[in-house]
């Protein structure tokens, strides 16, 4: 239909009232009774076409889209209902007809259409937090654009037209839609005012909401994935918008925290002098020899492979990396965070205890580098507030050698011997590597030296060699990094992790590894594990590789590097090492035990085992509560930040 067409069927819809006046037998109040009927109902049919394209988008299937309209379980006529309400409020605002359809109608489209995308890189939905880091995607950009120079054109126009298409169906509208009466624009404010104001109202899914039940609308916070299957895009995306505000767990008081057990430890080391510390979480790295059906020669990673002593259980995929900082760095986890929300963006705000601030309380200079700008996933802030002297970011650091488009690892490498070297205190040093970044485009390297073979599309092959030459290109940079530690005559500590597998898109399917190109959020132990787990390292100059470490969640890293640096600490080592000792990998949807056996939908349950309840205590007291055990769990950050701070 073209947009001439669709203005005189709008425009034909809306003067239906015109040509009832004009009818023999009706009088001028029933024909206006009728034409406020036709008119109404015309808003209810552009309400369900609207919601009907929002599923269709998201949904990226007719069958399931359709399902979701026809399943009485389901709230797809409350979502109706919704629109509709809100179509009417916005006629009675600019007093025309119809007009909130035009305006209704795009601003539910564009997010359903960002919500398809991000689904296909990250696999799950769109959440309100999103729009809180826009500028990182922005940022990115140009890496997306590269990777799909012929998707972006097309993004770009159809914004273009898109915007084109509104702006002329809002003039064409305020010039010849039908006016509303006075009278006509209090009946849809008093009608549609007071049903939307009750329906927010129920919405918090903090609350149980007898009314909210009967519509259907089940909050599922703990499977984002089936509550936006279920409730569908629009509810689900407005079920979240609560999510920054975070309730305290059932029971938490200052007796619930004065009641867990310390473990009366010495602070500092207990059996020798204090070891330099480095830690790199390296970007998107992960063993892609796990992959069947394909081999690739060299060993992209054999430094790593002869050091590894375990794997990292990250609890993401393809991304969203500061969730796995946040862990590694503060002991807590984010299986007791709601589902979606990105603790670096909404919830540090204040200083949060972390491996920086126990270091500085021992004297040590805590120092963060990360070679991208300091706005990015809000480090700057994020550190200050973990208590690191000083974050050197690409505004202060030395231009970085790039490998594509992004700092080389290589580089970075030779920046941290460089601060190292000029610093003569025992150091903390954090990192966040660049160059494993994805997408993961053909022509990055302008030699790829890791063979591929195997049964592979070869858009497929290209993008798994240039992953591989940067794995290969990690490998080298640790082991020169290793190389002048063995040089060095303090102990010198390096752990390496990666932070979720690369988006690798269709390698994964094309070679079996998954059925999807994203992992799977919750499934049997062996899937999650290959779907999640990254290479973990943990070696010292004088002492070598740890090799007993096995599978853990990255909350327990802190404990992995404290002891090895042979410090023990109430919290890092006490707390934490008693939950370790029951279990290792604490995901919300899954828990595994020291043996091996794991716990499914653990948080579901009336009851969560003692050492987990107080866990997720300590950790809302600390980010969230009146912070009853800083003096007793946390004593340098108490002694770092006053009680005002």
């Amino acid at each position: 239909m073209t947009l001439e067409k669709l203005l005189a069927s709008i425009d034909s819809a809306a003067r239906g009232s015109q040509v009832l006046v004009e009818r023999p037998g009706f009088s001028a109040r029933h024909a206006k009774t009728l034409a406020g009927t036709r008119s109404a109902l015309f808003s209810l049919l552009m309400a369900m076409a609207t919601v009907f394209a929002v599923e269709l988008i998201v949904r990226q299937s007719t069958s399931e889209t359709i399902a979701y309209f026809i399943d009485p379980m389901r709230p797809a006529w409350t979502t109706i209902a919704a629109f509709f309400l809100v179509m009417l409020a916005l006629d009675a605002l600019f007093g025309r007809e119809h007009k909130g359809a035009l305006l209704v109608a795009p601003l539910a489209i564009v997010p359903a259409f960002i919500c398809q995308q991000k689904q296909v890189f990250l696999s799950d939905p769109l959440y309100p937090t999103d729009f809180l880091f826009g500028r990182q995607i922005m940022e990115l950009m140009p890496v997306l654009v590269k990777d799909r120079p012929w998707t972006a054109v097309g993004i770009v126009l159809g914004i273009l037209a898109t915007i084109v298409a509104i702006g002329l169906l809002l003039r064409y509208a305020w010039r010849n839609f039908p006016k509303l009466t006075r009278r006509e624009r209090l009946a849809r404010v008093a009608f549609a005012l007071p049903l939307l104001v009750a329906f927010w109202n129920i919405m918090d899914y903090n609350h149980f909401s007898w009314i909210r039940d009967r519509l259907r609308v089940i909050p599922i916070m703990w499977d984002q994935t089936e509550n936006y299957r279920h409730n569908g895009f629009v509810l689900a995306f407005a079920i979240n918008l609560p999510m920054a505000n975070v309730s305290a767990p059932a029971g938490y008081m200052a007796d619930a925290i004065d009641r867990i057990p310390v473990k009366p430890l010495p602070a500092g080391t207990t059996h020798r002098g204090k070891p330099d510390v480095i830690v790199l979480m390296s970007e998107s790295f992960w063993d892609p020899t796990r992959l069947p059906k394909v081999k690739l020669t060299p060993d992209p990673m054999p430094t790593i492979r002869e050091l590894q002593g375990g794997n990292v259980f990250s609890p993401e995929f393809g991304g969203m990396t500061a969730n796995v900082e946040f862990e590694a760095l503060t002991g807590f986890s984010n299986a007791f965070l709601p589902y979606g929300s990105i603790p670096y963006q909404q919830y540090i705000r204040n200083p949060i205890p972390s491996l920086a601030t126990f270091f500085r309380g021992e004297g040590y200079v805590s120092r963060a580098i990360h070679p991208f700008q300091g706005w990015f996933w809000n480090r700057t802030a994020v550190y200050k507030a973990f208590g690191f002297d000083t974050f050197r970011s690409e505004e202060n650091m030395p231009p970085m050698q790039k490998r594509g488009i992004f700092a080389s690892d290589e580089s970075l490498t030779k920046e941290i011997i460089r601060q190292a070297d000029t610093t003569d205190d025992p150091f903390f040093f954090f990192a966040v590597t660049l160059q494993g970044h994805g997408p993961y485009e053909a022509n990055r390297y302008t030699k790829n030296t890791i063979k591929v073979e195997g049964d592979l599309p070869e858009a497929d092959r290209q993008v798994l060699a240039t992953y591989a030459q940067g794995i290969k290109e990690a490998d080298d940079s640790l082991k020169m990094l290793m190389d002048w530690a063995k040089n060095r005559d303090r102990e010198t500590i390096i752990v390496l992790f990666g932070d979720h597998l690369p988006p690798l898109n269709t390698v994964y399917t094309s070679t079996g590894y998954m059925k999807d190109v994203t992992a799977e959020r919750k499934g049997p132990k062996d899937q999650m594990k290959a779907q999640h787990e990254t290479p973990l390292v943990v070696w010292s100059n004088k002492t070598g590789a740890r090799k007993d470490i096995g599978s853990i969640s990255p909350a327990f890293l802190s404990y992995q590097i404290l002891k090895q640096a042979g410090y023990e600490h109430p919290y890092y080592t006490g707390f934490l090492g008693k939950v370790h000792d029951h279990f290792r990998i604490l995901d919300r949807y899954m828990l595994i035990r020291k043996n091996g056996k794991e716990v499914a939908d653990w948080l579901r349950q009336p009851k969560i085992p003692p050492s987990l309840r107080d866990y997720r205590f300590l950790q809302h007291d600390m980010m969230f509560g009146k912070r009853y055990s800083t003096e007793r769990f946390f004593k340098s950050h108490a002694e770092l930040f006053s009680a005002g701070s």
